[in-house]
């Protein structure tokens, strides 16, 4: 049977691999090669200390330097990682929050000096602040002057860059964090509601042009494996985007109420244990948001199967993206109608979602929206209870994940075969060319220049001016990135999010074995003299906290009184912390690659300070040979994402307590 030929075929979507590390010329290498290799837009990772606005030769930035990302200081590394890519053409994603005005001004200010004309920019800032107070861990400003830097940012955006996405609504790392397909659509939606609501009280766009304002607002979404239901969710959150903009905002044009979102498919269900098992994961996760053709993602990065052992390398993410070349060019997806118009399921389900994330949204607006939500711990509580709960059913093995809680029994993996480099590793002498490279840019630049410029951003930041110019005035004499920050830092001030480990509750199945590891807690408290207690500590610029925090309520469950002060902790604290709470165990989380430069300190630390019966434990996505080497550097013990059993891993924990005192 012949092939059709007389449908159309829907253009594809936009083709990203997440990309960047070591150094802004590695990272322009990597983006010419996958540019070549048939990707068709870039999606930009930035290392910690650039997306928490510290330079290279910052305490905080020790052992993160081009770890998760590329490092950019200053024009300078904007200029040498876009060297030879035409900015003109390109649709550039860029995953940066905190200082997303900064690194967009650097964007803007190195595509002036190519005489590139600002209306022909495209691509995306991820410049969702309110998710990084509930998952993922980069804020650095309070909530009010941080809408003010996203306002100023998406108005100026508007007026000057009109094909640009200055914000994307990031529902991605909700889910990471344990929401439900409805709280991810309500807090993702109430976020967006909180954003409209302060460009249109800023007063910076006219009320003819708001509708401008809405069709250059974007999402970031994720898709697990029940990849009906997440086909379902993006159906759901494209009426709900649709009645939200129409009703709250007035907003006429069915373009500019259209849903806006790009895609990274779940990272946080790929294993380590069978980790050839999540090329199939990735892919199945990819329908869910290809399918459905109304609901169709307008651009798709892809993890590499590899992503829970480490930093993938460029032939894994080759690997992904031909994932979705396969798919867009050699199946016949791009040629129907949306394939789930009048299925009864489908819009059953639909409903559902749309009924459950109303009513959610509703509950948050109620609380002042989701700023208020944030500050009062609300939003953080409910996703930490949701992500106790999915470990609860996996541990209790009610949800199957294969290779990890069912079908272990395994063959060698030839694509781990010993001598094979599995994963991208970064050199250790780069955080130190990096510190050179940052000191000599200092040396080489206009001091009175850079000063008059931080000056001028000071000044502005007291007042209500936008200050997308003031810090494109910034960029062109050379400011660094941790110098935006730090006026900043010194005008709003800092801030620290509420954990939510005091609302979790872990019940059902899982209270029969909490209940017998509870004993044992008491019977060594009673042993040691005083009951256990143990520090939970995210050491370095890592904000991933998921872990640490379900670490933290299952050690608190069993009987430990728990210390968890939160994120971005130097060692130095950490120690300080652990001596004055008088702890009898230190728990380290780290899922940046730093854990040879922070683990050893803290451990050190902890010696000097005459704690040496304190063991340390961690855990992180962390290589066997990396844990060995932590083993000879005083580390108790090491936990990596297959040891998914946290009642079993705080047994452990106690007859290492135990050891360390000498008790029985």
């Amino acid at each position: 049977m012949p092939y059709p030929t007389d449908r159309e075929r829907d253009r594809p979507w936009v083709i990203r691999t997440y990309a960047g590390h070591s150094s802004a010329k590695k990272s322009n290498a990597l983006y010419r090669r996958n540019l070549a290799k048939g990707q068709t837009g870039l999606s930009v990772a930035f290392d910690l200390p650039t997306q928490t606005g510290y330079d290279p030769d910052h305490d905080l930035a020790k052992g993160e330097v081009g770890k998760v990302g590329v490092p950019v200081s200053h024009i300078g590394d904007m200029r040498t990682l876009f060297d030879g890519i035409p900015m003109a053409e390109a649709n550039t994603s860029m995953t940066i929050n905190a200082p997303a005005m900064w690194l967009l001004t650097l964007y803007v200010a190195v595509a002036d000096e190519h005489g590139v004309p600002r209306e022909r920019l495209a691509g995306t800032t991820q410049n969702d602040i309110v998710k990084e107070y509930l998952s993922r861990g980069t804020y650095v400003f309070p909530p009010a002057p941080s809408m003010r830097l996203i306002s100023d940012t998406i108005a100026w955006s508007v007026q000057n860059i009109p094909k640009w996405n200055p914000i994307n609504i990031c529902s991605y790392h909700l889910q990471e964090a344990g929401a439900t397909p409805p709280q991810e659509l309500a807090y993702a939606l109430s976020t967006a509601i909180a954003v409209l609501d302060a460009v249109r009280d800023s007063g910076q766009v006219p009320q003819e042009r708001f509708g401008d304002v809405v069709g250059r607002m974007s999402f970031f979404v994720n898709a697990g494996l029940r990849f009906v239901e997440e086909m379902c969710k993006l159906r759901a959150l494209a009426r709900l985007w649709d009645d939200i903009t129409r009703e709250r905002y007035g907003v006429q044009d069915p373009k500019q109420r259209r849903l806006r979102y790009g895609v990274q498919v779940n990272s946080l269900g790929l294993t380590e244990a069978q980790p050839e098992n999540n090329v199939q994961r990735i892919v199945l996760e990819m329908l869910a948001v290809t399918l459905s053709r109304d609901a169709r993602a307008r651009a798709i990065q892809l993890p590499a199967w590899n992503e829970a052992l480490g930093l993938p390398r460029p032939w894994d993410q080759q690997w992904a993206l031909r994932m979705q070349q396969v798919l867009a060019y050699e199946t016949d997806l791009l040629e129907y109608e949306d394939l789930f118009d009048g299925s009864r399921v489908v819009e059953a389900k639909v409903a559902e979602l749309v009924e459950g994330a109303r009513a959610e949204i509703d509950r948050v607006q109620e609380m002042g929206g989701a700023v208020a939500a944030v500050e009062s711990g609300y939003m953080k509580g409910q996703l930490v209870s949701a992500l106790a709960e999915r470990r609860r059913r996996i541990e209790a093995g009610e949800d199957v994940v294969v290779g990890v809680n069912r079908f272990q029994t395994t063959e060698p993996s030839p694509l781990q075969a010993e001598g094979a480099a599995a994963v991208e590793t970064v050199d250790p002498a780069t955080e130190a060319a990096a510190i050179e490279a940052i000191r000599a840019w200092r040396e080489g630049r206009d001091a009175a220049a850079v000063e008059s410029a931080l000056g001028a951003l000071r000044d502005a930041a007291k007042t209500d001016t936008n200050l997308m110019d003031a810090s494109i005035a910034c960029a062109k004499v050379g400011v660094t990135t941790g110098e935006w920050a730090g006026v900043l830092r010194e005008v709003f001030g800092e801030f620290r999010a509420p954990t939510g480990v005091s609302a979790a509750v872990v019940g059902g199945s899982a209270a029969a074995e909490i209940g017998e590891v509870r004993e044992r807690v008491r019977a060594a408290s009673e042993a040691i003299g005083s009951r256990l207690r143990m520090l939970v500590g995210k050491p370095g610029l890592d904000g991933h906290s998921n872990g640490a925090e379900q670490v933290a309520v299952r050690a608190r469950d069993v009987g430990f009184e728990v210390v968890y002060q939160g994120i971005r902790l130097t060692p130095a604290q950490i120690v300080a912390a652990a001596v004055q709470e008088g702890v009898h165990v230190v728990g380290l989380s780290v899922l940046s690659g730093s854990h040879l430069e922070v683990v050893p300190a803290v451990v050190d630390g902890l010696r000097a300070a005459g704690a040496d019966d304190v063991p340390v434990v961690v855990g992180g996505i962390i290589p066997p040979e990396d844990a060995a080497e932590l083993g000879k550097r005083g580390v108790a013990a090491v936990f990596t994402p297959k040891d998914y059993q946290l009642t079993a891993m705080m047994d452990e924990i106690v007859s290492l307590v135990l050891a360390a005192h000498d008790a029985d």
